[in-house]
Formats: C-alpha cells, sequence, structure tokens
C-alpha cells in the first residue's frame, strides 16, 4: 500500500533489497518459551512461508558476535521471545518526561522497521533483527503492580522501536489503550513516525494515550528516515487520528541544522500550521542529536561513509551532541518560529544531558 494512504498498515518491506538477500522476515526465531504463546500462533499465521527455527534463548540470535548491522538491515529476521523480569524501566535524561514525576519506559520490541541514519539503536543493539517478546500480559502485570506504589505514572511504549509501525503484526497498541482506560493514573506516550492508523480510528480516543509522532522536513526525512513514511503522510495520519479525537504531541526533534536548516524548519512549520489547529497539538518538543558516546561510536562504525555522523560534536562526560552554542542558537531559534504558529506554553525545548551519569534517574 502506498505509504499515502494514512490508514494503511505498514507491513515490513524492502523494495530496495538486492536479490542477495533472504525477504525480510523470511526466517522467524522461535523461543522455546513462547512456541505455545496465542500471540506466537498468531504471528506465524501471518508469515506463512516463514521458515520456523526453535531457539532456547533469543540471546543465542540476538546477541551473536561479529554481526554487521547495516547488513542485517537488509535482511530482517524476527525472533519471537518471553521476557522473564524487567518488564518496564526508568525513563533516560536524554528523552523529555513533560515533568512527569515517575516517568518509565518497556521494551515489547527491540529494533525498528525504518532504517533512520540518526537513530541510536544502531549503536545500543548488536543485531538489527526484530525481538518480540510475546507476554504482553506479563509486562502490562508489572506496571499494574507498579501503579499500587506510584499511582500516577507516565511510560513510553515506543523507545526502542516504532510500536505503531508493527501493529499489524504484533498488535500492542491496542492492548495497552484498552489497559490504560482500566488504570486512570498511567499515561502512555507512543512515539511514531507511522501512518498504519487503523487501530486508532478503531478505538475511542483517550487522553491517558499520547501520540508522540516525529516529523522531520521532507528532504531531511528523504534522506536520512529510509523506509519512514513520507513528513507529508505522517501530516494526514496526524490529522486523521487528531480529527477523531486523540491527543497528540509535535516532535521537532532531532532536528538536523543542514545547511539551509532555517529555511527548511521554517517551512516545516508552516505546512504543520496549515494542517493542524493550535488546539489539536497538546505540546510540541524540540530537540537536536543527543546519545550516549558508546552508541555513537558503534554507529559511526557501522556507517563509515554518513557525513551526518561524521560531522563535528562534542562528547561531555559521555554524552555526544552539537556544540553547546550551536544547539543553544538551534533550538532557540526553532522555538522563536514555533511560537509565531502555536501557543508558547506548548513549545517545550530539550536540551542534551550534561553527563551520561546525570540521565539515570
Amino acid at each position: 500500500m502506498s505509504s499515502h494512504d494514512s490508514s494503511s498498515h505498514e507491513v515490513p518491506t524492502s523494495p530496495e533489497v538486492s536479490p542477495r538477500y533472504n525477504r525480510v522476515f523470511s526466517h522467524i526465531y522461535v523461543e522455546e518459551g513462547a512456541k505455545e504463546h496465542p500471540r506466537t500462533r498468531r504471528i506465524l499465521e501471518r508469515f506463512p512461508k516463514a521458515h520456523v527455527i526453535p531457539i532456547t534463548n533469543y540471546k543465542e540470535v540476538f546477541n551473536r558476535h561479529n554481526q554487521t548491522f547495516q547488513f542485517q538491515k537488509q535482511s530482517r529476521q524476527l525472533i519471537l521471545a518471553k521476557r522473564a523480569n524487567e518488564f518496564f524501566y526508568p525513563g533516560s535524561g536524554f528523552a523529555p518526561d513533560f515533568q512527569h514525576r515517575h516517568f518509565f519506559y518497556n521494551t515489547l520490541v527491540l529494533n525498528c522497521l525504518y532504517d533512520c541514519e540518526y537513530c541510536y539503536l544502531q549503536g545500543m543493539f548488536p543485531s538489527a533483527h526484530v525481538v518480540a517478546f510475546v507476554n504482553n500480559e506479563e509486562f502490562m502485570g508489572a506496571i499494574a503492580e507498579q501503579l499500587v506504589k506510584t499511582p500516577s505514572l507516565y511510560l513510553c511504549l515506543s523507545y526502542d522501536t516504532d510500536l505503531l509501525a508493527s501493529e499489524d503484526i504484533f498488535g500492542y497498541v491496542a492492548e495497552w489503550i484498552d489497559f490504560a482506560k482500566g488504570h486512570p493514573g498511567l499515561t502512555l506516550e507512543l512515539r511514531t513516525k507511522s501512518v498504519a492508523i487503523q487501530s486508532l480510528l478503531q478505538h475511542s480516543p483517550t487522553p491517558q494515550m499520547v501520540l508522540a509522532w516525529t516529523l522531520s522536513p521532507t528532504s531531511i526525512a528523504k534522506m536520512y528516515e529510509r523506509g519512514a513514511p513520507s513528513t507529508g503522510a505522517r501530516l494526514k495520519a496526524i490529522q486523521a487520528v487528531s480529527a477523531h479525537g486523540w491527543p497528540v504531541r509535535i516532535c521537532l526533534d532531532p532536528i538536523i541544522p543542514v545547511e539551509n536548516w532555517r529555511e527548511e524548519y521554517h517551512d516545516l512549520l508552516s505546512e504543520i500550521a496549515a494542517t493542524l489547529e493550535p488546539a489539536q497539538i497538546t505540546e510540541m518538543s524540540l530537540g537536536t542529536f543527543r546519545l550516549n558516546s558508546g552508541y555513537f561510536k558503534q554507529m559511526k562504525k557501522h556507517r563509515p561513509d554518513s557525513r551526518l555522523l561524521h560531522q563535528r560534536y562534542e562528547d561531555n562526560e559521555g554524552v555526544v551532541s552539537l556544540p553547546k552554542a550551536e544547539e543553544e542558537a538551534v533550538l532557540v531559534e526553532v522555538a522563536t518560529m514555533a511560537r509565531e504558529l502555536f501557543p508558547s506554553e506548548k513549545i517545550h525545548s530539550h536540551y542534551a544531558p550534561a553527563s551520561v551519569a546525570s540521565e539515570i534517574r
């Protein structure tokens, strides 16, 4: 389906893959403990031609030595597993918490269907294969227990993946919407670039689920967000879910200061304003490129020809970012442009943390 159809499902495809690569999800590794789970059976029915390979533990495949992340991106395979513990983690200072004191994230899926050049996952994980933990009910149970201790909780569902992009395969988003409605103290954030909004349109909206769309100027999206829907398609999807009543956050993050970045981001903000009324946006989050220096070193190894990754950055106490003066100038200028079109109180700028130690909550 075309990415311009804002209600389409995003089935993982890779039209530019060479014949020497396997099809995406042509092989599905199934962990012993996950093979009888109903979700596993549903997913295997979804890919009837896949070669199913039994394994004892997902790390046998995912954590193998000497894997090549970018090579695997051309031929991603699927690993189905059960997580035994650690069903959520404290949120990171690299991500905005929007003043929520109890800020957490979970990892239902590891890795993403897209191939964004700036994505930290390529520096964090040894493999580009996708791991899905099928026991979502245990993730939910752990959050229900935490809500007894902290009655108000902010949970990011899409930290290490784009969960909405794979909703047609895994179905997690719909389950968490229903779960949130039964737990009034829970607020969910779903960060996405996807246009696979059918499940959202089939559910009644709740203020407990914030849909946070990452947007980039069209030229930057084409250059650095391989496989993701176009900026125009994302805006159409946002318009559709907003009209349905869902709260929407716009994320201009990372802002990438290309040669003509001022004009690019001015045009993007104008396009957003022409598509959405200010009342349809709950917040607008701004940020620049920033990440753990260890991940950054791995990313540069994986992409030695990347102009984006090999330009000048600063490494301060294990945090790689634009030089501080440049980061400040970019965020102030984009925020100023945004405030000309949207209410000032909705604009939030997020800076790189002072150190890796300070980002741990």
